[in-house]
């Protein structure tokens, strides 16, 4: 067993030794007579969530109750995705303590009830530290915890599944039923076709068969209809066929066949957008395809040698193909349409600790949770960041306390869990499959002063995950000696701990680069020798441990920065402002990452500011070159190569019971080859699936039809004619107003001059002293804005450009409609846009009168209780964060789609969010919201 000795908020390794009759743990977090709600301040809040699209209110709940440092998108995702209860009821829950006390108090009852415990007293522990860390945002459950635990439904707690079909009518009908059971549940699910037979085969009736693509038009109609049918996140399937089936090249261009389809229909005037009217119309698109490829195969490719295709019934070679030319058809096809993707047969099962109980053939839709067929899995993953010390370094010992009660609280889960099938039920309960993860690891290796693609940095995740996994087991060997082994496992003994040595082999091989990734390894060996020594004496409680999801919607709810293993996203985010419009901010993991490198506190903060203006780090005043990688990401000036992505799923891989969820963003210029190249270095690099999105590959991508309309254009021979702005000057007498100001304590005119037909044509500002540099600057940018104004620019651009700008003086103005104003700058625009735009455009602005905005308020409310003083500023003027203050540096900030596309000047290919309009982006192989939390996939 396993004592978990500590308190506070750290603590040191464990003691291990035997409790009588069940575990004893020992406090990590918590303080003994104190509750964990005790411990901090709680607010009450108002949840109001908008239609991105028409503004239209989808979701209201007011007085709900939650710890000051929640965000508040954390609180407005929880409370529209997670309470329970009609909304406007006495019943529905209003308190993030009633939603935690609901999923908890059920782990601790069923814990209570299989004796996984010594004493009261250990059970009591195992409540509060649960509590404690769901409270802190240390870890999370998957989303099926949060919606059905504690209630009057099913007690579904797997968001994984693998599904299975055979070569029969009956199955296959009933495939489609299965999956259209768990689609309506919100969850997702995977199978294998291989064993239907192939077109090139025989009925015993004497006719051809259909074949496994045939079949997948009426599972992917079925899927389409659920989703369309107001479910409130899309199907979630995937589907696999192994490279020796006949019907291989045909399932491989499917989609991309279809894309051909969608060219033209587009081109013929039709909507076909990714949610355009006329996009259903197209087969096979709401599935992620896999080809399953062997070793076998993979050296045939290495080698250039033929390949045998299969008969599904006799396993006899019926047809050859060329290795290499079936490859580089999997690579043309993912390059047009980003399908299929890969799974490496041979690894998976290499790795397999239950290959008596059979092959694993499938894996669900995100590609994470790869077992026997008709199972489940359910997840859960552990916030990276919270276990960064103030010294900078990672807190091991404290993240293996953490992983303890984690493990031990999702097996507890499957004593109590309904399944939609019973031999998915049946299969669970046998092989008790988890899928413990992580989050923020990202922002973990940035904050650390580490690159993503970086030796340091895969050597530090490398340990982290072992580490995770080494502990996840041991603790699954000691839940085994106190409440038993899973059923499957005297069958599987050898296998199983032969994969446990394997784990550890690569333990050892891990080379360390810096004392604190050296101290996570040593720790990992230290789980896995002890691990191994219990299992191989009471056997393991679990089958299998760790997976590596998306975690979408439970990364919103533990406000992470980034999601899964994937690097951050960008260096700058977006923070919504009071009244409407956002304010760019930069990414606080950056300064802590400039100080974790060693910069004195003024370099740090010319670094922020230039990344503020510039939304990256190349010339950042100050900052060395050797630095810039640390600051690499997902998208930008500076965006990770994709083999840097790959070499970091290679990196975590062997420390996996599962796969990692995860797609490798490629430029839109990359090549079939280099496609070619990713795949076959997954499978050199030992992962178990890969996936690629070629950046603008789809038609439906948003902006790629006006940029292939402007490049048929430009190719076309016209008569070019240069257009050049002409000025208009104002007339000798003009009307003017002058306007006196304050904006933080510094006083100021602005006098604005107008054309006779009313419109702006020239502003002076007098700020600061006659003959003062200040002053000078001020006139001169007066000129500036006026002769532009005066050539056609229009005052809209000014105000959408200076408005949000940030310095001093900054503060309180004596203006009753700008109370707030971040620079003058920013007061100077918003008052001239208030004077001279009309409504429509200052509204698209986010810039309202104080009348209009008390009318907004009360036409949309009635009278309704908030201070409407504080919302007549549209402008946040609250302090930025200091790097001390770590608990909750990204209030309110959120990197949205749509944002990040005007920075960077092109599409994501994400579809929109069925439930809020908001444009999802990319969680793993997935999608996620960032407005209001739904995923495409598992969480």
């Amino acid at each position: 067993m396993t004592e978990t000795v500590g308190t506070g908020a750290r603590a040191a390794a464990g003691k291990k030794g035997k409790a009588a009759g069940g575990l004893s743990v020992q406090r990590v977090f918590t303080t003994e007579g104190q509750h964990p709600y005790d411990q901090v301040t709680w607010e009450q809040r108002d949840v109001v969530m908008t239609n991105w699209r028409d503004g239209s209110v989808n979701f209201e709940q007011r007085g709900v109750e939650f710890p000051d440092f929640w965000s508040v998108n954390a609180t407005n995702i929880v409370t529209s995705k997670y309470f329970r209860g009609a909304v406007g009821s006495p019943q529905r829950e209003r308190s993030l303590k009633q939603l935690i006390d609901r999923v908890v108090h059920t782990y601790v009852k069923a814990a209570r009830d299989h004796g996984y415990f010594a004493t009261p007293q250990d059970l009591e522990i195992f409540e509060h530290e649960l509590t404690w860390m769901l409270l802190h945002q240390v870890f999370s459950f998957n989303s099926p915890v949060w919606f059905n635990v504690g209630t009057p439904s099913k007690q579904q707690v797997s968001a994984c599944f693998i599904l299975a079909v055979d070569d029969t009518m009956e199955s296959i009908l009933n495939w489609y039923r299965e999956e259209g059971l768990i689609f309506k549940g919100g969850s997702g699910a995977g199978l294998n076709l291989s064993r239907i037979r192939s077109s090139k085969e025989l009925l015993t009736s004497g006719g051809t068969a259909s074949g496994p693509v045939s079949f997948m038009r009426g599972a992917d109609a079925s899927a389409g209809t659920i989703k369309s049918g107001g479910a409130t996140r899309r199907a979630a399937k995937m589907v696999v066929l192994d490279v020796d089936h006949p019907d291989i090249e045909e399932f491989i261009q499917t989609k991309a066949r279809e894309e051909e389809k969608i060219k033209v229909l587009r081109d013929a005037g039709f909507d076909m957008d990714l949610s355009g009217a006329d996009i259903s119309s197209v087969q096979y698109q709401n599935a992620n395809n896999s080809v399953r490829v062997s070793d076998e195969f993979m050296q045939a490719v290495e080698n250039g040698t033929d390949f045998g295709l299969r008969a599904r019934l006799t396993g006899e070679v019926i047809d050859r193909t060329d290795a290499k030319k079936l490859f580089r058809t999997m690579a043309q096809a993912a390059w047009e349409c980003a399908d299929p993707g890969i799974q490496y047969d041979g690894t998976i099962n290499d790795w397999h600790t239950c290959p008596e109980s059979g092959r694993i053939t499938a894996s669900n839709p995100c590609s994470e949770y790869m077992h026997l067929d008709n199972s489940s899995c359910n997840l859960a993953s552990l916030n990276l960041l919270k276990f960064v010390t103030r010294e900078g370094t990672f807190d091991a010992p404290l993240f293996a306390r953490a992983v303890e009660f984690v493990i031990t609280a999702m097996d507890v889960s499957i004593c109590f869990a309904d399944f939609p099938t019973e031999p998915i039920a049946d299969t669970t309960r046998k092989f008790r499959q988890l899928g413990i993860g992580y989050a923020n690891l990202g922002a973990l290796l940035m904050a650390l002063g580490h690159a993503y693609d970086s030796d340091g940095g895969r050597a530090l995740a490398a340990a982290i995950t072992s580490l995770m996994t080494g502990v996840s087991y041991r603790r699954s060997a000691e839940m085994a000696q106190v409440v038993g082994a899973y059923e499957g496992y005297a069958r599987n003994a050898e296998a199983h701990q032969r994969v446990m040595r394997k784990h550890a082999a690569a333990n050892e091989l891990v080379r360390t680069y810096h004392s604190n990734d050296a101290a996570v390894r040593a720790l990992a060996t230290e789980e896995w020798q002890k691990g191994i020594e219990i299992g191989a004496k009471h056997g393991w409680r679990n089958a299998q441990a760790s997976v590596l999801a998306p975690t979408g919607t439970i990364g919103f709810m533990m406000d992470c920065d980034t999601t899964g293993i994937e690097p951050d996203f960008s260096l700058v985010k977006f923070k919504k402002l009071v009244g409407g419009g956002s304010m760019q901010i930069v990414n606080q993991t950056v300064p802590r990452a400039l100080e974790a490198l060693g910069y004195p506190g003024e370099q740090v903060e010319a670094i922020v500011e230039y990344v503020a203006q510039h939304g990256h780090v190349v010339d950042a005043p100050g900052l060395r070159p050797e630095h810039y990688e640390v600051f690499d990401c997902a998208v930008g000036e500076r965006s990770i190569a994709p083999m840097g992505h790959v070499r970091m799923m290679a990196a975590v891989q062997p420390f996996l019971s599962g796969a990692i969820s995860k797609t490798v963003n490629m430029p839109e210029s990359a090549t079939v080859e280099e496609v070619e190249e990713i795949y076959f270095q997954g499978w050199k690099l030992g992962l178990k699936a890969l996936a690629i999105y070629r950046d603008n590959c789809k038609v439906g991508q948003p902006l790629s039809t006006a940029k292939k309309t402007a490049e048929t254009a430009a190719a076309e021979p016209e008569k070019v004619v240069e257009y050049r702005p002409v000025r208009k000057r104002l007339p000798k007498k003009r009307p003017s107003q002058t306007v006196s100001f304050t904006v933080g304590g510094a006083e100021g005119y602005l006098t604005a001059g107008s054309y006779p037909d009313d419109g702006l044509g020239e502003i002076f500002v007098k700020l600061g002293k006659q003959g003062s540099t200040l002053a000078g600057v001020m006139d001169a940018f007066s000129m500036s804005i006026s002769v532009g104004l005066q050539h056609g620019i229009p005052l809209e651009f000014y105000v959408s450009k200076f408005s949000n700008l940030r310095f001093e003086p900054a503060g309180m103005t004596d203006d009753p409609d700008i109370r707030i104003a971040t620079s003058v700058m920013d007061y100077l625009f918003r008052r001239l846009a208030l004077d001279y735009l009309p409504y429509e455009k200052r509204s698209q602005l986010g810039i309202l009168s104080a009348d209009e905005r008390s009318a907004e308020v009360e036409a949309a409310y009635g009278n309704p209780g908030v201070d409407l003083e504080a919302l007549q500023s549209t402008v946040d003027a609250s302090p930025e964060p200091h790097a001390e203050e770590p608990e909750h540096p990204h209030r309110e900030a959120q990197t949205t789609t749509e944002l990040m596309e005007l920075r960077l000047g092109k599409a994501a290919d994400a579809p929109l969010c069925m439930t809020c309009g908001t444009k999802m982006r990319p969680a793993g192989s997935c999608y996620a919201c960032e407005g209001c939390g739904a995923t495409s996939g598992c969480s």
